[in-house]
């Protein structure tokens, strides 16, 4: 047992020490604080893409704009490919707007379709392609994270704020399907970003570790996931061969579910077809998805404070989620219906499935409300 004079020794050295520890954390966090043995940053902006220069998109290019490639890093290191799009002819500072998803797409897709879209109306547009996929760069590829998907769209604000004919504090953004969680994620990151479109948005957290409709939400139906997952990484270090878990299955079983054929429809098709869309080829690797079981994103989506709009289809098997982030975000459900609330509003398009919102095909995609929302709140 302590005496009385050890005890008084003992908590005025925590004091010290947790004094120390704070002093420490303080100079982790602030800029500018210094060591003798820090080591000198190092260019993060080396690493050479190699990128397609000829015209390899699913929509054709439209002649009210002008279009380059363009690479930028994030905060890993990792150098992103995009593409930029321009109103041709425009003058002057502009409204910018980041684009990126459907999960497991490339920017050749949707994501940069939208982008021209919104370009024709006026906005300066980057479909960009996320780390590990298309043509950005990360190793393995096709894997992915919550976090570092979530900072590739930070890491596109931060290329868009310093383009000379773009207005810095007017920039917005785009998430298609699972980028549509990651966009809602980093608008509640980043003040910088003043408006957020989620168009038929998957929280890939929820339903990674929820399945579909909470059919595995419960401890063992995670658990066998996990241990699923470790003895694959055990497999992939000793073969050094990470696999492929498949891209839209092909060919499509008589009794696929209604949105697998949904997908199928798209990827496999020459609607949307794409040769470096894991969606459309062989899939993400076989645990490139690992950390999305314990990392849920949108648990941060009531403190967004700039205005968010959500899109979903009627008859998309999906909408749920954009219900369910509406929901965070208000603390009401609109359970099925458009709502607004706030600076935060939810869309449901009649009759439209999931898909329908990733192209032109079924002609549902609100381009209008979008460039609305965007003139209205950039």
């Amino acid at each position: 047992m302590l005496s009385l004079q050890q005890t008084h020794n003992l908590n005025r050295m925590n004091k010290t020490w947790i004094a120390l520890a704070v002093t420490a954390m303080a100079c982790v966090l602030a800029a500018g604080c210094e060591s003798k043995n820090q080591e000198p940053t190092q260019n993060i902006m080396n690493q050479e893409l190699k990128l397609t220069q000829e015209w390899d998109k699913t929509f054709p290019l439209s002649d009210k704009v002008e279009h380059r490639k363009v690479t930028f890093h994030n905060r890993y290191g990792i150098e992103l490919a995009a593409d930029l799009y321009s109103p041709k002819n425009a003058d002057g500072r502009l409204a910018a707007i980041a684009v990126s998803g459907p999960f497991g797409a490339v920017k050749e897709q949707s994501s940069g379709l939208y982008a021209q879209h919104l370009a024709e109306r006026g906005f300066v547009t980057l479909a960009f392609d996320p780390s590990f996929t298309g043509e950005s760069g990360g190793e393995p590829r096709r894997t992915a994270s919550p976090d570092i998907n979530t900072e590739d769209f930070l890491a596109a604000v931060d290329f868009l704020s310093v383009q000379e004919n773009i207005d810095p504090d007017r920039i917005g953004i785009i998430g298609i399907c699972g980028f549509g969680g990651m966009a809602v994620n980093a608008a509640a990151l980043d003040p910088r970003i003043k408006a957020t479109v989620a168009s038929t948005m998957y929280d890939m957290t929820r339903v990674a570790r929820e399945g579909y409709f909470g059919s595995t939400d419960n401890p063992e139906a995670r658990m066998e996931q996990r241990r699923s997952l470790a003895t694959a990484r055990t497999e992939a270090f000793r073969t050094g061969d990470y696999g492929r878990a498949g891209g839209v299955v092909d060919p499509l079983p008589d009794d696929a579910p209604w949105f697998v054929k949904d997908y199928h429809a798209y990827y496999k098709t020459p609607r949307g077809y794409h040769p470096r869309s894991g969606n459309s080829t062989d899939g993400w690797n076989l645990i490139g998805t690992q950390s999305f079981l314990n990392q849920p994103i949108l648990c941060f989506a009531n403190e967004i404070e700039t205005p968010v709009l959500l899109i979903h289809g009627e008859k998309a098997h999906s909408r749920y989620f954009s219900e369910g982030a509406f929901e965070q975000m208000t603390g009401t459900n609109p359970q099925g219906k458009n709502m607004t609330l706030g600076n935060k509003e939810i869309l449901i398009i009649p009759g439209a499935s999931h898909v329908d919102l990733y192209d032109d095909q079924a002609g549902v995609i609100p381009y209008d409300k979008i460039e609305r929302f965007f003139k209205d709140n950039l």
